[in-house]
């Protein structure tokens, strides 16, 4: 006989594992079905920022939803802490775009004022900095840098601290996690049959797909529409070294362990999670540009990974019209949201519908009109 729960999660990455814990916290009987490291785990890429600068633009909504989600990030992380142990490092200090030329500088100034001058955002504070106030905030930053934009709500975290206190946090919360499971099929008949690869099914009576990349095969399903595709990004991490960089840049930032992470790039590679280094070597050149004494550190790790991407590069959150209980999330951003997904998207699910918010990130908005 099947396992039976109130909703099964599919996918364990931070979407799914932040959905998942947060449905457990509303009383409910929860399972996340993961396929495991085998799947193009975009979680395992990520960068670890808590971001705001910058995004929104074309979407008021998403800006919006960002700033929410930067706002509980506090109060997340003490959560995390007190039901696991596990501190994951949140620094929200503030953060810099950098810019290299003045084309660059011109390129700042206009993405944080479109950002901000949209109607119905709820605007960011920022500040605009010529070189030699970056200089001054950030000692350590070259030459080359003729200014930036700063703001104060931005931050950074321990990746790895975070995605396993994620995962703890679901131990503690009575969620059953299940590597390893792959779905195949899903039925919906009094509820929803999952069928497992491999043999084997769970029972459920409502689901979430947050399996990312594969949300495209799992989505019509439910009669639902997950239009994503990947895109590959590429990160240098050097040997670890005494602090110099606490405010965190959009593509340097020093760990709370001491290394350095360099990540700025963006590929249309299809499913290929190799290494590009030509692309590996602009990225360094560029920090090192930033911060000079980059140069003098070894690389000690690089990887690439895939982000999950919609075709206007926004979240996707709907619920099916013709599989009631079913759902799809899915985004770029899984360590920024995820703590506007854990406290405000999942007691939405759990109660059978998506927050008013989020009526704005449906697929629908991708269906371009045949009308002439």
């Amino acid at each position: 006989m099947s396992a039976f729960f109130d909703f099964a999660v599919i996918g364990g990455g931070l979407v799914g594992a932040a959905l998942a814990r947060g449905l457990a916290r509303e009383g409910l009987r929860v399972c996340v079905l993961d396929e495991g490291d085998v799947a193009y785990r975009a979680s395992r890429g990520n960068f670890a920022l808590v971001w705001l600068q910058s995004k929104g633009i074309n979407m008021p909504a998403y800006a919006n939803w960002t700033r929410r989600s930067v706002d509980l990030w506090p109060a997340y992380a003490a959560e995390l802490q007190n039901e696991t142990g596990i501190d994951v490092s949140l620094q929200q200090e503030g953060g810099f775009h950098l810019a290299l030329s003045d084309a660059e500088m011109e390129r700042l100034v206009t993405i944080a004022s479109r950002v901000n001058g949209q109607p119905g955002v709820d605007p960011y504070p920022y500040c605009v900095l010529d070189g030699e106030e970056v200089r001054r905030r950030l000692p350590g930053a070259g030459p080359d840098v003729v200014g930036g934009t700063y703001s104060p709500l931005d931050g950074h975290l321990n990746a790895l601290r975070l995605y396993r206190a994620m995962h703890k946090a679901l131990l503690v919360a009575g969620v059953e996690y299940r590597p390893g499971s792959r779905v195949a099929r899903i039925d919906h008949a009094n509820g929803f049959s999952l069928s497992i690869e491999g043999g084997g099914k769970i029972r459920a009576k409502r689901i979430a797909l947050a399996a990312g990349l594969d949300n495209v095969r799992l989505a019509p399903m439910v009669g639902l529409c997950a239009p994503v595709r990947p895109q590959r990004g590429n990160i240098l991490v050097t040997e670890k070294v005494a602090p110099f960089l606490r405010i965190p840049v959009q593509t340097v930032r020093q760990t709370d362990e001491g290394s350095v992470m360099i990540g700025d790039s963006q590929e249309e590679a299809g499913l290929s999670e190799g290494i590009n280094h030509g692309i590996m070597g602009v990225m360094a050149g560029r920090a090192v540009r930033m911060f000079p004494a980059i140069a003098n550190l070894n690389i000690v790790r690089m990887w690439a990974c895939l982000r999950v991407l919609s075709p206007d590069g926004f979240p996707i959150y709907d619920q099916s019209l013709t599989h009631p209980g079913a759902f799809v999330a899915t985004c770029h951003s899984g360590v920024t949201l995820a703590a506007v997904h854990a406290a405000v998207l999942a007691p939405h699910m759990a109660r059978g519908r998506l927050p008013e918010e989020a009526g704005s990130f449906s697929a629908g908005r991708l269906h371009v009109s045949k009308t002439a």
